[in-house]
């Protein structure tokens, strides 16, 4: 691995690590507020910590960087997949046993709803074209 070096002042060419330093400063160094050199050392690390171990990142799948790095992706994934999958089937059932405790499949919910007056939509739909 080689050092390289960015233009001064052009974050773009360098965004990976100043999105990290993004982070860094929102997540951890904004609310935990250091004191001194070593109280920044310890609120840093124990955000490194977190940030490999527990924090779910969207651009890997919603999964730690470390469960990614172990490969237990495809496994997390699956479980996601499995737990979808039975919450699908339990709404199925529930709207197949009984419908109309549905509100979903409650024929006629939507009867009794009264047209919106001007006042809460302002005079939008009553406007002319003068011309």
């Amino acid at each position: 691995m080689t050092h390289v070096r960015i233009s001064p002042h052009y974050p773009q060419s360098n965004g990976k690590i100043e999105r990290w330093h993004q982070s860094l400063k929102r997540e951890c160094i904004r609310p935990g507020t250091p004191l001194s050199v070593d109280d920044a050392r310890r609120i840093v690390a124990g955000y490194v910590e977190h940030y490999n171990k527990v924090r779910l990142h969207s651009a890997i799948g919603y999964i730690a960087p470390r469960d990614k790095l172990e490969g237990r992706d495809k496994e997390i994934f699956a479980e996601r997949d499995r737990k979808l999958d039975h919450a699908r089937e339990q709404r199925r059932v529930r709207r197949h046993a009984d419908p109309g405790k549905d509100p979903a499949t409650t024929p006629g919910q939507y009867d009794k709803l009264k047209p919106p007056s001007e006042t809460e939509t302002g005079s939008a739909g009553k406007q002319l074209v003068e011309g």
